[in-house]
């Protein structure tokens, strides 16, 4: 209960912000930005409904995860040729399409994906999450999907992608700025792309040795620990939770360069990427507490492994 208080009311401080720096001079939407933004709430829309209506169909409750990746590129598209072809939001479009292109190759090669797009593997935590006491009775599962799995998360996706919208009309020439969010996001991109593999052969690997019904115990190091400690992820609990949420930061470094840095950095649409960030801290703690009830040595990786920062190496 401390831990949904305490993200509700990071939630309300980052609105607050940003509605401070709405009223401390934001100007308002332009004509065509106007126009774009309610072209975007009806993807949305159709989007948050699809996930519900589906979702409690087939009682898959990963359709929006399969959309996650999908989205923002559509978005992006739709703001750039809205936009003319302007250098600096194709250059934003094509950054997010080798994103997410980079994520569904990754969820495709887990089973997610299905010629019947409804179909395919649910993400394991959603399974766990449904065990939780308070959702025993089925109406306050099926508000949890209807409010957090469909709306919520299909809004902060397309918050992510707003920074875009405030580029929109921009005659600025590209700058240091935007420099930045090229090489920024592309490094974290890098990020995200070697902790996926890493991942990815881990498990791989650990699944072939234990075909033969080996316990976790007789395989060999590193595999006995049960979770990968290889590459980047001896260094830092959650590489590509650091990746993710660093590429959609410097992206936003795209909306500054545009003119946005002109009014403060709170520019409103930063509430997207800051929200993001307070997901993935949910999302790492329910991740964490799975992994510590599975593998005996996970405490002692949390003990001496950063979250993020690369400051010391796992020594098993």
């Amino acid at each position: 209960m401390k831990k949904i208080l305490g993200t509700v009311l990071s939630v309300c401080a980052v609105l607050a912000l940003i509605a401070l720096s709405v009223l401390s001079g934001g100007e308002p939407l332009s004509e065509l930005q106007l126009s774009t933004l309610r072209i975007l709430l009806i993807v949305c829309g159709a989007s948050a409904a699809y996930c519900f209506v589906v979702g409690e169909l087939t009682r898959n409750y990963s359709q929006m995860d399969k959309l996650w990746s999908l989205l923002p590129i559509a978005y992006l598209w739709i703001i750039a040729a809205r936009d003319g072809g302007r250098p600096r939001l194709l250059l934003y479009a094509l950054i997010v399409t080798a994103w997410g292109i980079r994520l569904t190759v990754n969820f495709a090669r887990k089973g997610a994906y299905r010629l019947r797009f409804w179909e395919g593997n649910e993400d394991y935590r959603w399974a766990i999450v449904r065990q939780h006491p308070v959702f025993r009775r089925g109406i306050l599962w099926t508000l949890f999907n209807l409010l957090f799995i469909s709306l919520y998360q299909n809004l902060l996706v397309l918050a992510i992608t707003l920074p875009a919208l405030a580029c929109m009309g921009s005659d600025k020439p590209l700058g240091s700025l935007d420099a930045a969010a090229i090489v920024l996001s592309l490094a974290f991109l890098i990020l995200e792309t070697v902790s996926d593999e890493y991942q990815w052969r881990f498990h791989e690997k650990k699944k072939a040795l234990m075909k033969d019904g080996k316990p976790l115990s007789a395989l060999p190091a590193p595999y006995d620990l049960g979770f990968n400690t290889t590459g980047p992820w001896g260094v830092m609990r959650h590489p590509n939770y650091l990746g993710e949420q660093g590429l959609w930061i410097s992206l936003y470094l795209f909306a500054m360069g545009a003119g946005a840095a002109e009014r403060g950095l709170l520019h409103p649409t930063l509430a997207g990427p800051l929200l993001l960030i307070l997901l993935f801290m949910g999302s790492s703690t329910l991740g964490e507490s799975i992994s510590s009830s599975k593998y005996p040595r996970y405490r002692d990786y949390m003990a001496q492994v950063s979250k993020y920062l690369p400051l010391r190496r796992f020594r098993p």
